[in-house]
């Protein structure tokens, strides 16, 4: 039986949609979403270009509401905000677990187009190795 993975931030931009795919390459049997409270308009183009350098493909992608998801039921519900600076989304559908991962936001980074990138590198790398631990948890799990 295929287990169910909602990713939750606050934009669905950047950190949700980064981890989802980082999700979906280590596990594809995983049914994984992603979500955000308040969406974006687009997925962040440094969001697309920085899971491009892991040969992931977001760009097709776009942010997607919590409302859309709060009739389904999920096995997970992980959130990916930064809890020192956000307050984190609420899911109020059904799930069996909830799991807090956070990360920085790269889209509040500042500076010239080479500093971003790295924020944008170094919230990728994170979440890579943050979501490759929960991924082997949930596999351990089964």
């Amino acid at each position: 039986m295929k287990q169910s993975v909602l990713i939750l931030c606050t934009g669905n931009s950047c950190r949700s949609q980064m981890a989802e795919g980082f999700l979906r390459s280590f596990d594809p049997e995983l049914e994984v979403f992603s979500a955000g409270t308040n969406p974006a308009e687009a997925v962040h183009p440094l969001a697309v270009a920085v899971m491009r350098e892991e040969w992931i493909d977001i760009s097709a992608k776009r942010p997607e509401s919590v409302e859309e998801f709060t009739s389904m039921a999920f096995d997970r519900v992980v959130t990916v905000c930064d809890g020192a600076k956000e307050s984190c989304p609420v899911f109020t559908g059904e799930v069996k677990h909830r799991v807090h991962i956070g990360f920085d936001d790269p889209a509040e980074a500042e500076g010239s187009r080479e500093e971003v990138l790295a924020v944008f590198r170094r919230v990728r790398d994170e979440i890579r190795e943050g979501f490759r631990s929960f991924s082997n948890e949930m596999q351990a799990g089964r």
